[in-house]
């Protein structure tokens, strides 16, 4: 009888272990265009998002700024230690093959009843007595179902999950210090070509009032050209209260306390590669962090599925144990008279939990099923952020183009007001005119010009680039 049951047990063991619970996993099905526009050298494997970002971006001080983020930003160094967490759960899963050894030492005193079974009014020769006790004991799980495979298995999807998560916040950041950077280039601009105006209308409020004075304009042009004035000067403080909230926001991106930051190009110094080499829109799932993190979430939720399936069926415990064993002290070590030594299999099959565990397989396939939704919006969203980034730079390139032009025009038409004024053949309100619209033409140059640097910031990022 006992034959047949070891050769029972072994043919169980041995069909339990090919029976892994849970599927292994497979990528879903994900909605990706051929290629992202027809501007887009998509044919092409290659994307700018292989450039590493200190290749990318080229501005000394741009640079710095970037280093010092990565060095101090605080959601940076919050996402590189769930990465050490992560680490530590998967050493942890590592050791899940291994058997559990405990060791213990147990000294006990008994004191019997007297008139109990073991008492001296029943026979006992004394009704206390002091038991030595010392054992190393092993309970080992075999993993009969794929359970502990399936938990490293979701140990080290977690673990890539928050590597990638990382590299994710990464890209972000250099995104934003980027981004953040271009737009102090821009306020710069702007407030240098607000100064310049404000000169022109300080001049053009002299000139009034020594033609007031000569009687050849009313009063009335007089405070005209004083109240441009006054709205043009308006500006200088606005614009420089935009400026040093601006460094304060770029200063926290990197770590550091409010302050100013040193630079030294303009905003027309900064130019990128004409090359908008995108390659093919499969390869965001490979090259966005974010995407990877989305998949890799989906994985350990499936090998969760697996973790619960298993937890349905029999398990399988060994459990082994050896020691020494003295009503003495002085015998305890008395070899192989105090020695002992235990040995036992446990098979246990829940039944009746309170349909716990069914309920949570369930869970686990609901919470795969929003992986999967997830994973594919993630997906969709990325290809999406990489053709919107490529309409605004097409577009933001024609509005260049009609900006410039519209403020070379209009610079022309503030010099050509002025000589004509002085020549009595415009009037001050043509001047004060000119001078403003100039202006205006002027911050939205400035605004188009950063628009289009930022939306190429936006397409490496969104490609993938920036955690080379």
């Amino acid at each position: 009888m006992n034959k047949f049951f070891r050769y029972g047990l072994i043919i169980f063991l041995l069909a339990a272990i090919s029976c892994r619970t849970g599927k292994n996993y497979q990528r879903p099905t994900v909605l990706l265009p051929e290629r992202f526009n027809s501007d887009s050298t998509s044919s092409d494997t290659s994307s700018i998002a292989d450039i590493t970002w200190r290749d990318y971006f080229t501005d000394s001080v741009l640079r710095r700024l970037i280093d010092s983020g990565l060095a101090r930003n605080f959601d940076l160094q919050f996402a590189l230690r769930n990465i050490a967490i992560s680490q530590s759960q998967v050493k942890q899963s590592n050791w899940l093959w291994v058997p559990q050894l405990t060791a213990g030492f147990s000294p006990f005193v008994y004191r019997n009843s007297d008139n109990g079974p073991a008492g001296v009014n029943n026979g006992a020769i004394s009704n206390h007595y002091t038991d030595y006790y010392a054992s190393v004991n092993m309970s080992w799980e075999i993993d009969i179902w794929g359970k502990i495979s399936r938990q490293q298995e979701s140990a080290r999807a977690n673990y890539l999950q928050t590597y990638e998560a990382a590299k994710a916040v990464q890209t972000t950041l250099i995104s934003n210090i980027a981004q953040g950077y271009f737009n102090l280039l821009m306020l710069d601009q702007q407030l240098l070509e607000t100064k310049k105006t404000l000169e022109l209308t300080i001049d053009f409020v002299k000139l009034t009032r020594l033609l007031y004075n000569a009687g050849e304009v009313t009063y009335l042009g007089v405070q005209q050209a004083e109240s441009q004035r006054e709205n043009t000067a308006q500006l200088v403080p606005q614009i420089q209260q935009s400026i040093e909230i601006q460094e304060n926001n770029l200063q926290l991106l990197t770590g550091s306390l409010p302050g100013s930051i040193y630079r030294d190009v303009n905003l027309t110094d900064i130019h990128f590669s004409d090359s908008l080499q995108t390659g093919l829109p499969v390869a965001l799932l490979n090259r966005r962090p974010d995407v990877r993190a989305s998949e890799l979430a989906l994985v350990k939720a499936n090998a969760q599925v697996g973790i619960n399936q298993a937890n349905m069926y029999p398990a399988l415990n060994i459990t082994a144990g050896a020691g020494f064993e003295s009503l003495k002290a002085s015998n305890w070590f008395n070899i192989p008279g105090s020695l002992f030594g235990l040995a036992g299999a446990t098979l246990v099959q829940p039944i009746l939990q309170g349909r716990q565990l069914k309920t949570q397989l369930e869970v686990a396939r609901q919470q795969r099923e929003q992986a999967v939704i997830r994973f594919r919006q993630t997906v969709l969203t990325a290809a999406t952020e990489v053709t919107n980034a490529l309409v605004r730079m097409n577009r933001l390139k024609e509005q260049k183009l009609y900006a410039q032009q519209r403020a070379d025009t209009l610079s022309a038409a503030v010099n050509n007001s002025q000589l004509l004024f002085k020549n009595d053949l415009a009037n001050y309100l043509e001047v004060i005119t000119a001078q403003q619209t100039a202006l205006d033409a002027q911050l939205s140059l400035a605004f188009v010009q950063n628009q289009e640097l930022n939306a190429r910031v936006e397409l490496y990022r969104s490609l993938g680039g920036g955690w080379k």
